[in-house]
């Protein structure tokens, strides 16, 4: 049986209130015990004062030292206790014998307590309980015209009195303490409210368990993941998202201002829908996908996943070039077939002049490409795309300025770039009005850098595209996946230290003029 746990909010609610209760209730009791012990020692003071006041009555010092014949202590006492409120006022002679007293029945008696510190001439303050109950005393002696020691003067205050007293002034104090007690318990309970909101009603153990399996999970995945904020503020970017975005946001970093593809920016801040958006990120093409974050109507801000499709691209331009060079060969094994078919005739039929003739025609030298380029990739790149213009309708030819005599040191750059603009090339002169469609590619070589410079006859880049072509998710035509394939050939080409440039747009005669400079990829 799993044991529930004592939710976070309670435990936020039950500490502060505990630790405030017994703060409330140690200081309340301390504040009690002293403010009993002060009034007391106050009324003990008090009465001490009315003693000195009574033995100050040269007349009572007279009396009390012929043990008062007259009587009149009594009365004198009595008026002393009811103009001071005490509870008694006692007189006494030199041997402690009271001659003044509230009660008539104790006249003549040794006092309860004893009288033989005051009688020495000292001044005394207590606590004690004598025949009137237990007050609050102050005791002094009483001395004649010549200073002589003639009695003692022992006024008292009721104790209950003062315990009433305190207990008021308490019951006042604890109102206050109450008052305190429950405006802390307020804020306490509005501050598990307020933490109790931030934490989205998770527990602490929730949260841990959260974080850890945040971390298991950001770092464990192959796909990046960014997360940020309701104010567009980075608040989560795991290693793989840094790797392939080639950032290192810190936490808090505005996305804006971090180096991210426009098309990227532009789904994260909600202007497009961003559903396995392909764009291109530094030299790698990525699949993004965009999620609004909402929890009970309140917007957390988004998560943008990425997954890597590089390699994805890189492999379906390479499966693009076998099955354009299969193209070519299969159109070769056609037209050689039928060579063989001709010169079969040929020689069954008798006709053996015709047939070396025909021999010689079919053995000429090798094609234009073969002459001007002597590198092995760039023969089989330039025979397969004359292959497939020709099956699109469109011729594809190689200026007679090409000369490269050298080998090709970067295939898969050389390829890539090649193949874009080539590709892009016979699209333009396919879709375009211009007939015959064509498409004129010139090849350079200087030193170790690969000139590259492709014209077609298609309808050329808009003015108001111009450079923006390089831009990923930028196209002159509409549909879904395009306008990547300029922007990979540009990072191809800054690979090895060069680049991809709109030459001009459009002209007489002919479309768009795209050139490509590869330092480094000859040998």
């Amino acid at each position: 049986m799993v044991r529930r746990r004592f939710s976070f909010a309670k435990q936020a609610l039950a500490l502060p209130a505990g630790v405030l209760l017994l703060v409330v209730g140690v200081g309340f009791a301390l504040v009690a015990r002293w403010f009993d012990g002060e009034l007391t020692d106050q009324y003990a003071t008090r009465a001490l004062a009315v003693a000195h006041t009574v033995a100050a009555d040269p007349a009572i010092a007279g009396a009390a030292a012929v043990d008062d014949p007259g009587h009149a202590l009594p009365a004198r006492a009595e008026a002393a206790r009811a103009a001071s409120g005490a509870l008694f006022v006692v007189i006494t002679n030199r041997r402690g014998i009271r001659l003044a007293h509230p009660n008539p029945q104790r006249l003549y008696e040794p006092v309860s307590t004893d009288p033989s510190e005051v009688l020495n001439g000292h001044d005394t303050m207590n606590v004690e309980r004598g025949t009137l109950g237990l007050s609050a005393r102050g005791k002094t002696p009483l001395r004649d015209g010549q200073g002589r020691i003639v009695g003692e003067v022992s006024v008292g205050f009721e104790a209950g009195k003062i315990r009433g007293y305190v207990l008021s002034q308490l019951a006042i104090a604890a109102l206050l303490a109450g008052g305190a007690l429950a405006l802390g318990l307020g804020g306490s309970a509005l501050l598990t409210r307020r933490l109790k909101r931030l934490t989205l009603g998770l527990e602490p153990h929730e949260l841990a368990d959260l974080v850890r399996e945040r971390e298991a999970v950001l770092h464990g995945i192959s796909e990046g993941v960014l997360a940020v904020d309701a104010v567009g503020r980075v608040s989560v970017c795991n290693d793989e998202a840094a790797r392939l975005l080639a950032v290192q946001p810190e936490t808090g970093d505005p996305v804006a201002k971090l180096n991210l593809p426009p098309a990227l920016l532009t789904a994260m801040a909600g202007e497009n829908p961003a559903d396995n958006l392909i764009t291109v990120a530094g030299d790698r093409v990525l699949v993004a996908t965009y999620r609004d974050v909402r929890r009970d109507g309140r917007d957390l801000g988004g998560v943008l996943t990425l997954r890597d499709r590089t390699d994805l691209e890189n492999i379906t331009r390479e499966l693009d070039s076998v099955r354009t060079l299969s193209t070519a060969l299969r159109a070769q094994r056609h037209e050689f077939a039928n060579r063989l078919h001709v010169l079969s005739g040929l020689l069954q039929n008798g006709h053996r002049s015709e047939a070396l003739e025909f021999l010689h025609a079919v053995s000429d030298p090798v094609p234009l490409a073969d002459a001007a380029v002597d590198d092995p990739y760039l023969q089989a790149f330039v025979a397969a795309k004359t292959a497939e213009a020709a099956e699109k309708d469109v011729r594809l030819t190689l200026a007679d300025t090409s000369w490269v005599g050298a080998r090709v040191t970067a295939p898969v750059e050389v390829t890539t770039v090649l193949g874009i603009l080539v590709d892009n090339a016979l699209e333009a002169a396919r879709l375009g009005a211009r007939r015959p469609a064509r498409v004129d590619l010139a090849l350079l070589e200087d030193g170790d850098v690969l000139h590259i410079s492709v014209v077609d006859s298609g309808a050329g880049v808009p003015e108001t595209l111009g450079e923006r072509i390089f831009t990923a998710g930028v196209s002159t035509r509409d549909g879904d996946g395009r306008g990547l394939g300029l922007a990979l050939a540009r990072q191809a080409a800054r690979r090895l230290g060069g680049d991809v440039r709109l030459a001009r747009a459009s002209g007489d005669g002919h479309g768009a003029v795209l050139e490509a400079k590869l330092p480094g990829a000859l040998a």
